[in-house]
């Protein structure tokens, strides 16, 4: 994939010399665009910048293939090298250097204080299991904790990620951290059947923590505990861990708009000998990636690939362990298309297919019901629909500020940067006080 770094001198004549190859008026680019006559020709006259999203639907309408964002200077362009952070110091590695052996108990002295946080935070049979893992690993009904199900673990963790649909990240975060160890002890205890079980589950713990980690902002400690996972993952005889980890580190680029890494980092997850689930998530991820760098054919042929695995996955999936990747969207592929589709410029196309999936999120899935739902009115305003655009964002922003949800937020700041183009508007006058509410919570 080529990429360069552009000069503000380049993109305006460039513009202006493909809209003209293409036999396009400056009036009707602008209309096609969405944007008026007189902003389009201050971008080709280089008297004003031109922002990313604006370079995308020129590529989108000219045909231009990304051509025209790649000449953007390298600090506004989605292609530049992103700065996510290397892996920082938790409080050491969750396991020792032996071969499968687990570190002793420092650093890990507040268990119980963490459960009893639980109780009133989460309430009910979870708060009663978190208790009953606390005491175990204090060395406290010992007898039930090695004999206990593992399903118990697995049920917490299932309610940990619907908990985690609808608050922020922060007070999740300790509870992982402090029940990623608590298994990882508890598999020091056990006897061979149950050890390897709970170090996977341990392992799930870490990648959702790191994914929790994500949205707090804090890269270098996603990427931290993306590495735990795979260790975890590996101690517990499951190496195919590793490979969804490169899908998470993925995520990371994605966000920081690196879309070179993006696409690169999930190309070893694509091996025919992975599972057809990560296999297919890798495949969205790289179209992800594609999308950003405006190579709509790529994107395209690796949507096909991944809905195709993914549909796969469906139908050979026992149910045993929690199921990588979202568990809240009806059709995980048709919904990255529609965020794909945004991102090549093709606006009113991903407002047609969000339309259609967005009411499909469970009332239960905030966190997802946010993403989507503000991604949804981002194409609607995209699309020259702004009375539409506030109309969806009106119901979504109340729910954000709760969401502490980095990720969100960077999707809303670009809201607003498409509704400022239409201020004039009594519609936009009015969502303001909301989105300044979910930018600065």
């Amino acid at each position: 994939m080529h990429m360069s770094t552009g000069s503000a001198d380049e993109f305006g004549p460039e513009l202006r010399r493909r809209r003209i190859a293409a036999g396009l008026s400056l009036t009707r680019l602008a209309e096609l665009l969405n944007y008026s006559k007189g902003h389009l020709s201050k971008i080709e006259r280089g008297h004003k910048a031109a922002p990313p999203e604006f370079a995308r639907r020129c590529d989108a309408q000219l045909g231009t293939g990304g051509e025209l964002e790649r000449l953007l200077p390298a600090e506004r362009g989605r292609s530049r090298r992103a700065r996510t952070g290397e892996p920082g110091v938790e409080e050491g590695p969750l396991l020792d250097g032996t071969a499968g052996g687990t570190r002793g108990s420092g650093g890990f002295g507040r268990r119980q204080l963490l459960a009893a946080g639980a109780s009133s935070l989460l309430g009910g049979d979870l708060a009663a299991s978190l208790t009953l893992v606390a005491a175990g690993a204090s060395g406290q009904a010992e007898s039930e904790v090695e004999s206990a199900p593992v399903e118990i673990f697995r049920a917490q963790f299932d309610q940990m990620r619907r908990l985690g649909q609808s608050s922020a990240p922060g007070p999740l975060l300790p509870l992982l951290a402090a029940q990623t160890r608590t298994l990882v002890e508890l598999a020091g205890q056990a006897d061979s059947a149950n050890r390897d079980r709970l170090i996977l589950l341990a392992a799930r713990y870490a990648e959702y923590a790191g994914w929790m980690a994500q949205e707090a902002g804090d890269n270098s400690r996603a990427l931290w505990w993306t590495a735990q996972a795979v260790d975890l993952a590996e101690a517990g005889g499951d190496r195919h861990l590793a490979s969804y980890a490169l899908v998470r580190r993925a995520l990371v680029t994605f966000y920081a708009g690196d879309a070179a890494r993006t696409v690169q980092l999930v190309g070893p997850a694509q091996s025919g000998g992975l599972p057809p689930r990560i296999r297919g998530l890798a495949a969205q991820r790289e179209a992800q990636g594609h999308a950003l760098a405006g190579d709509a054919d790529s994107c395209l042929r690796s949507l096909d690939r991944a809905r195709e695995l993914l549909a796969r996955a469906d139908t050979e999936g026992d149910g045993s362990s929690p199921v990588l990747g979202t568990t809240s969207l009806a059709d995980p592929a048709a919904m990255v298309t529609g965020w794909c589709l945004y991102d090549l410029g093709r606006a009113d196309q991903a407002a047609e297919l969000l339309d259609r999936e967005c009411p499909r999120i469970p009332v239960h899935a905030v966190r997802s019901r946010a993403r989507y739902g503000v991604r949804r009115a981002l194409a609607r305003a995209a699309g020259g629909e702004p009375e539409r655009a506030c109309e969806l964002a009106s119901d979504l922003l109340p729910l954000i500020p709760a969401l502490r949800s980095a990720t969100i937020q960077a999707d809303v700041r670009r809201l607003a940067r498409e509704l400022h183009r239409f201020r004039a508007s009594r519609s936009v006058q009015d969502v303001q006080p909301l989105l300044a509410r979910a930018l600065h919570p």
